[in-house]
């Protein structure tokens, strides 16, 4: 009984979804909304009845395809149908087979106003038109009551200049769970952009909903003085509501144009360009007392930072000193730190102090020009000069040091170490060699450990034709950049010269005019630089970049790649220049 009860409510069924006939009575369209924001996702509900045809000749010819629904296909292009779905009922009606069908869109509206879903039809049924108003972003006055999804926008300035850190703050709010979403990231071809670090997530009352948000937090670097306009940032997901329905999450919203203002008029030239909220130096390792010894050995650690620049765009800390000290810089080390108000980037350099000459001398103050961004004016980060009194003897004028014997009583004839004529002093001699000998030792180990980190990190030691091919892209990718006036001239040029010169070390562009005496290469970047952020262009900026792709040509034609014995283009790697 129970099977027969059950085969026959299946050829039921069967019949409703495979009868095409007739006499429908109605056909209703419902808007879940007919309010919503740009970028939301509207369902809509449209309900059709049919009779069914009781017919077992058709029974077994169903076909899924050729089920009928209304021609929802009209209401494009004013929305793009996103999902579709259908549910069927049987009910009886006068001794009636009656059908009720039940379709479900997911509608995108493509533009703002007033936008109608016209006429729909099935079969004889014909709908009503109904208007709905798609609202551009978020109106203060009205609430957020009925949005399932929704972003929100907002920088921390209305303008910056260039290389100015502009800070971006994108909220994406959504209701109900969320079974997958997509929210795109800021984009710009002329802007350097940094994530500052994780995304938070928290929750939020809205006109008395509950609210997920979703927040992540950019920093913006424009590189080019105009108008910084950003791509629209996107959402895309799917959530299910209290009810457990399915609902297509959507919406877009665009940050406002950010006038970007180029290099300030009263900015010293020839001077890096550093727009920051603070810029400090510091250092530590110098005696508070004004009195150094002939041969005493210092470490003097020099730090400068910064608030809203990433550390590669700190300049390079002076190594000025007098002739009576002499110095022995180590590798500077550079690190930028993440934020939610933004990047702080710090530069140490550690540098041996030796003095080796009695007398009065001075090391000379460090300056440093900025363009403080909350003030709006040119400051300077200054580490005064020191004055010193060098007390000792120095190689010249050292007399012989006499020692006195204490087991030879007071009759006891002095000590004297023995020396030559014209020699130091046996201790002062002795401090000489060992300091010699600790140069030579960490010149060995930095040696040993370069070769070290070259041969132990993957990838790092390529074929010769793998250099060769990387470094003529980077010379490529370099040249490119000099063409159009990037600002991202001077890390491509660092980029290069590593490349092109792997056994030097390079800090900055002026560490490499050093290093290759090429005055033609200083010359025309300096004249790059100066017209890198002009807001007009002239003839004579053109020329300043073709003197730089030529200098550059120059270079690269009359070196050799590895900077080999047997090259004499280059002179050592630390010239007294540096080392002093």
């Amino acid at each position: 009984m129970v099977t027969r009860v059950l085969s026959l409510a299946a050829t039921l069924i069967l019949l409703f979804l495979s009868a095409v006939s007739h006499a429908a009575d109605r056909l209703v369209v419902e808007p879940d909304r007919t309010q919503l924001y740009e970028g939301e996702v509207l369902t809509l509900t449209v309900k059709g009845s049919m009779k069914i045809d009781i017919n077992l000749s058709n029974l077994f010819s169903f076909d899924l395809s050729q089920l009928p629904s209304p021609d929802i296909e009209k209401v494009e292009p004013d929305f793009e149908i996103l999902a579709r779905n259908q549910r069927y009922s049987v009910q009886t009606v006068n001794n009636e087979m009656v059908g009720e069908i039940t379709w479900t869109y997911q509608l995108a509206p493509t533009s703002t106003g007033t936008l109608t879903i016209p006429e729909l039809t099935f079969k004889d049924s014909v709908s009503d038109p109904v208007d709905i108003e798609v609202i551009s972003g978020t109106p203060p006055d009205q609430p957020a009551a009925s949005r399932d999804s929704f972003i929100e926008l907002s920088a921390d300035k209305a303008e910056v200049y260039v290389q100015e850190q502009l800070v971006l703050t994108i909220q994406l709010f959504f209701s109900g769970n969320l079974i997958r979403g997509e929210l795109s990231e800021p984009e710009h071809p002329d802007a350097i952009i940094e994530s500052l670090g994780k995304q938070r997530e928290f929750t939020r009352y809205r006109d008395g909903i509950r609210y997920r948000v979703v927040e992540r937090r950019y920093a913006i670097f424009p590189q080019t003085p105009g108008t910084l306009s950003l791509e629209p940032i996107r959402f895309e997901g799917q959530a299910r509501d209290a009810s457990g329905q399915l609902r297509f999450l959507r919406d877009r919203q665009q940050l406002y144009d950010v006038p970007v203002k180029p290099v300030p008029a009263g900015y010293p030239d020839n001077q890096p360009w550093l727009p920051a909220r603070s810029l400090t130096l510091s250092d530590e390792g110098l005696p508070s007392t004004q009195e150094l010894a002939v041969g005493s050995n210092l470490s003097r650690k020099v730090t400068l930072q910064a608030l809203g620049l990433p550390a590669e765009a700190l300049p390079p800390i002076s190594r000025e000193l007098p002739d009576a000290i002499r110095s022995y810089p180590e590798q500077p080390l550079r690190n930028t730190e993440t934020t939610p108000e933004g990047l702080r980037a710090t530069l140490q350099q550690v540098t041996a102090l030796v003095p080796v000459q009695a007398g009065e001398t001075t090391l000379p103050a460090l300056r440093v020009p900025w363009w403080n961004t909350d003030t709006d004016q040119l400051e300077h980060a200054v580490l005064p000069e020191r004055r010193f009194r060098i007390t000792g003897d120095n190689a010249t004028s050292a007399p012989p040091a006499q020692i006195t014997d204490d087991s030879a009583g007071p009759t006891g004839s002095p000590l004297t170490p023995e020396t030559t004529e014209g020699s130091e002093p046996y201790g002062n001699r002795l401090w000489l060699w060992a300091t010699v000998v600790f140069a030579a030792l960490w010149l060995l180990t930095l040696a040993l450990w370069w070769r070290a980190r070259q041969t132990s990190v993957p990838g790092s030691k390529e074929p010769v034709d793998g250099g060769i091919d990387n470094e003529r892209e980077a010379f490529e990718a370099l040249q490119a950049a000099v063409k159009r006036g990037s600002g991202e001239t001077s890390t491509l040029l660092l980029r290069w010269a590593r490349l092109r010169f792997p056994k030097l070390s390079f800090d900055s562009v002026s560490d490499l005019s050093k290093l290759t005496e090429d005055r033609a290469l200083k010359t025309a970047f300096d004249r790059f630089q100066a017209g890198l952020y002009s807001s007009q262009h002239h003839t004579h900026e053109e020329n300043a970049r073709q003197q730089l792709q030529q200098a550059l040509d120059s270079l690269r034609r009359n070196t050799a790649r590895d900077n080999e014995a047997s090259s004499p283009d280059l002179p050592p790697l630390y010239p007294a220049s540096l080392s002093r």
